[in-house]
């Protein structure tokens, strides 16, 4: 066809890697990029993308979601460029908005705690400012972008987390599917992705990889996991102990919530106080606001039925918690340093009748790493400036929930939308290795390390 014309893909940060996931996609002179993260292992400048690859403002964002490593540098962006103008779903902006201010917050503390002089990279101003810029867009309502509205561009469902999309842009001669974060399972609140009209042709597919070196038959079903964690959380429960599980803000908390309350009604636990931390509460808010995009069977309790956690920096108010048998689900997932979730363990640690369960991933150069791996009489640090304590808790576990598509759906992805070319994104080295070599198969197939472009032929 006369009109097809190549198209430009490069990487700014999420390729090679999972972190700072931002894409530009250049087409006849327009850019055009797909998310605007910060990378969560990475501090001060480091943690953004390669924004000295862009030569201009680009001439617009499209965002999947509100989780920081696709969102967390937008505000950092339109510093640089202001007037660019960012399209997400309602819930999504709403969430960003919540996630951004908090993101000023930490970097305030990290600036004073740590020493890290960039920091902020950018105030509540810039946030605000950045928010002011979002148009949002409903799922399956295509919209136009481009000087001549070349570009038509659709959200769906993508099943992550509230408000996650996947990205369809039809470009005169080439259609691109950017999944983002995608999950093909039915969660406690999120339904699974919504698969595209399987009439459309995609010429290019730039899918996430995160579980692809994971092997999903070691791992029980979702529902099946929940269970399990009913079984640990009841033993200790039973034991006088209290139990914590350490949750991402964003998607996570929510979820383990009403896991915990289910069961609870269920009596396959006992009824006990049940508490949340601060940003996942929050979080907990826009997902009351927005009960339609969950699972038409899910079932969001008040926000009320949970306590709060409180100031974990004050030792008084972690003792008052763990006084009696309780849970509680608290900020960071991955147990950073000075955060809830690490305050709290601190205590715990030095005593043998409590449960820490971690319920997400946890990276291994993480002090949750470094826990769960702990034996008996090792010593580790939970706050900065303070002496590391010793470990007496031995029941520390984690548990496999993910909000991210098995390497076999991926698969299943791939096949049924058989693409022309498939960029591989958003995974360590060793999944990222496994999905090239056993997806995809027939297919132009990359996996574009950060700084490199790709000319790709529809």
């Amino acid at each position: 066809m006369s009109n097809r014309r190549n198209i430009t893909f490069s990487v700014l940060g999420g390729g090679g890697e999972v972190g700072a996931s931002c894409f530009k996609v250049g087409f006849n002179g327009y850019q055009l990029l797909l998310d605007c993260g910060t990378h969560p292992k990475k501090e001060g400048y480091e943690a953004l993308p390669e924004f000295s690859l862009l030569n201009r403002a680009p001439d617009a964002l499209l965002v999947s979601h509100g989780h920081v490593d696709h969102c967390g540098s937008m505000p950092y962006l339109l510093r640089q460029f202001p007037g660019v103008t960012s399209y997400a779903t309602l819930p999504t902006a709403r969430i960003m908005d919540r996630m951004l201010h908090n993101s000023v917050t930490v970097m305030e503390i990290m600036a004073k705690e740590r020493g890290i002089q960039e920091y902020p990279l950018f105030d509540h101003e810039d946030v605000g400012y950045s928010m002011r810029r979002v148009e949002c867009v409903d799922f399956e309502l295509p919209f136009r972008l481009g000087a001549d509205q070349e570009i038509e561009v659709t959200f769906h469902h993508s099943g992550h987390v509230l408000g996650s999309a996947s990205v369809l842009m039809r470009i005169p001669g080439h259609t691109i599917l950017y999944t983002g974060d995608i999950c093909e399972t039915d969660q406690e609140l999120m339904g699974g992705y919504t698969p595209i009209d399987e009439k459309i042709e995609v010429d290019t597919l730039v899918i996430e990889s995160t579980q692809g070196a994971a092997d999903e038959t070691s791992v029980y079903p979702y529902f099946q996991e929940s269970l399990r964690l009913g079984e640990y959380i009841r033993r200790v429960l039973k034991g006088g102990g209290c139990v914590l599980l350490p949750s991402f803000a964003l998607g996570r908390t929510q979820e383990v919530l009403n896991i915990v309350a289910r069961l609870q009604e269920e009596r396959l636990i006992p009824e006990v106080p049940v508490y949340a931390s601060g940003l996942g509460r929050a979080i907990y808010e826009v997902y009351n606001r927005f009960q339609e995009y969950l699972a038409p069977d899910a079932e969001l309790r008040p926000l009320e039925q949970f306590g709060r956690i409180g100031n974990v920096f004050d030792p008084g108010v972690v003792e008052r918690l763990l006084s009696e048998p309780s849970i509680l689900v608290a900020t960071s997932g991955m147990m950073m340093e000075n955060t809830p979730s690490a305050l709290i363990a601190q205590e715990m640690v030095k005593y043998n009748h409590h449960g820490i369960f971690f319920v997400g991933y946890v990276d291994q150069d993480t002090l949750g790493y470094r826990l769960l791996n702990a034996n008996p009489g090792d010593r580790l640090q939970f706050a900065l400036g303070h002496p590391a304590v010793e470990i007496k808790l031995e029941n520390i576990r984690r548990l496999h929930f993910s909000a991210h598509a098995s390497r076999k759906a991926l698969r299943k992805i791939i096949e049924r939308i058989k693409p022309k070319n498939v960029v591989y994104v958003h995974g360590d080295p060793d999944a990222l290795a496994w999905m090239r070599e056993n997806t995809g198969n027939g297919f132009r197939s990359y996996v574009p390390g950060i700084g490199q472009h790709l000319t790709l032929e529809a």
